[in-house]
């Protein structure tokens, strides 16, 4: 017998005996329905607490991933990490899945608008990312009222381009939700229709959900040094002083950055120092490290970011329509990073437009550890060191001595990079002011 007629049928008889039973202890007819029916719910929740409805489609890259489709439903076996065992309710097969691309049945999760774990920066980040319309919204709970919720609205405010409204949704004592006192709704699903009908005193009516992209799928842990054979390179996306970098496919499937290794250009130790620092500082705004291939030649296997350098974008036609909020926004997401980096006591010694990519949405993460080094306070380069000239601080220039201060020097040159889009930092090549 199927999970799925199981559970039908442990339902059904359920409610015969709790209604047997209300029928005993003398529970008139009126009353019986809402029992059941707050019974139902229940049950249904308890039944399905281990069911979970895709919310992408899901490619494997091993035997012992488990393939599914966007809407279809699994079965939770075991949770583990990023990883979890399922069992297809559609196919009966079972194997590991990612949990980043499933939702619980029977919750808000499943619902394309709501978005849990959400700050109000991030929301905006989001619904004023390319491919979001006026009129796309998201609902997210509330950071600051436990039990409430946040509605957020993507609008226009004429000079000053597009911009995300916030409406606080409160929850009743007794069950439902509102946004005005006057106007209250049973379920937040019923709120989201009534204002997709109606502005009624918001900004204006509610149009698609904020759209996403599937997650980048989690690493599996095992897979740190991998052969060269499951590498596809596809397109170089540049070259520097030391290697290549290129798009490419893990297993054919799965898209990633590989950087490369020209043979003599540095000491493979050396390389091989900047996968294991990468592999050691894990933050949302740092480049992910995936997997090195450890023979000659060397390969840094990372997370693929679309729209490549921060400094190319810029002088992009996209990115010269970005205006100065969403240019703040992006400094602000850099110096995240660098906040991490700095409390894990190391400096990155080449921070600039270069060395940050740029997500399908927008999003910056820095890239190329290749020089940055774990400090005590300050760092003194070997002799012969070359550095990225314009972008170093004066006493690292002058005497090869960092610290977190030279990092912020070059933090503000990479602001100048920023709200010039792209532009070399001092044009006219001042030799006597460098």
């Amino acid at each position: 017998m199927s999970v799925t007629l199981c559970n039908d049928v442990i339902l059904h008889v359920s409610i015969l005996i709790f209604r047997c039973a209300l029928h005993i202890i003398g529970v008139r007819c009126e009353k019986m329905k809402n029992h059941v029916l707050i019974f139902r719910f229940c049950l249904v929740l308890f039944l399905d607490e281990d069911i979970v409805i895709a919310q992408h489609d899901f490619k494997p890259t091993n035997d012992s991933d488990l393939p599914f489709k966007k809407g279809e439903k699994l079965k939770i076996i075991q949770e583990n990490g990023d990883w979890w065992l399922a069992k297809s309710l559609l196919t009966g097969d079972e194997g590991y899945i990612p949990c980043t691309y499933v939702a619980r049945a029977h919750t808000l999760e499943v619902e394309k608008w709501f978005f849990k774990d959400l700050s109000r920066r991030e929301t905006e980040r989001l619904l004023l990312a390319p491919g979001n319309k006026i009129g796309a919204f998201l609902v997210r709970e509330s950071e600051t009222t436990p039990g409430a919720f946040s509605l957020s609205i993507r609008d226009t405010a004429g000079e000053q381009g597009d911009v995300v409204k916030h409406y606080k949704i409160r929850a009743l004592d007794k069950g439902g939700y509102y946004i005005s006192p006057s106007l209250t709704f049973p379920s937040l699903q019923e709120l989201v229709q009534y204002y997709s009908r109606s502005a009624d005193g918001l900004c204006l009516r509610l149009g698609s959900p904020c759209k996403t992209i599937a997650p980048q799928r989690p690493w599996a842990q095992d897979e740190w040094e991998i052969p060269r054979e499951t590498l596809k390179m596809v397109k170089r996306l540049g070259a520097g002083q030391f290697g290549e970098v290129w798009m490419g496919y893990y297993k054919n499937n799965q898209k990633v950055a590989i950087k490369t290794l020209k043979e003599g250009s540095m000491e493979p130790e050396a390389f091989l120092q900047e996968a294991n620092l990468m592999k050691k500082l894990q933050h949302e705004r740092l480049v992910r490290l995936h997997a090195v291939v450890t023979k000659q030649p060397i390969l840094i296997v990372t997370e693929f970011m679309t729209n490549g350098s921060l400094l190319d974008f810029l002088k992009t036609d996209d990115g010269k329509k970005l205006k100065l909020p969403k240019l703040i926004d992006m400094s602000a997401q850099i110096s995240e990073g660098m906040a991490y980096i700095e409390r894990k006591n190391y400096i990155h010694r080449d921070l600039r437009a270069a060395n940050i990519l740029v997500s399908e949405t927008l999003h910056c993460k820095i890239a190329d550890f290749g020089l940055a080094r774990i400090i005590e306070s300050e760092y003194t380069a070997q002799e012969g060191a070359k550095f990225p000239i314009k972008w170093t601080a004066p006493e690292a220039i002058n005497f090869g001595t960092f610290s977190i201060k030279s990092d912020v020097w070059s933090f503000g040159v990479l602001l100048t990079e920023i709200v010039t889009y792209g532009r070399v930092p001092y044009p006219e090549n001042n030799c006597k002011f460098m």
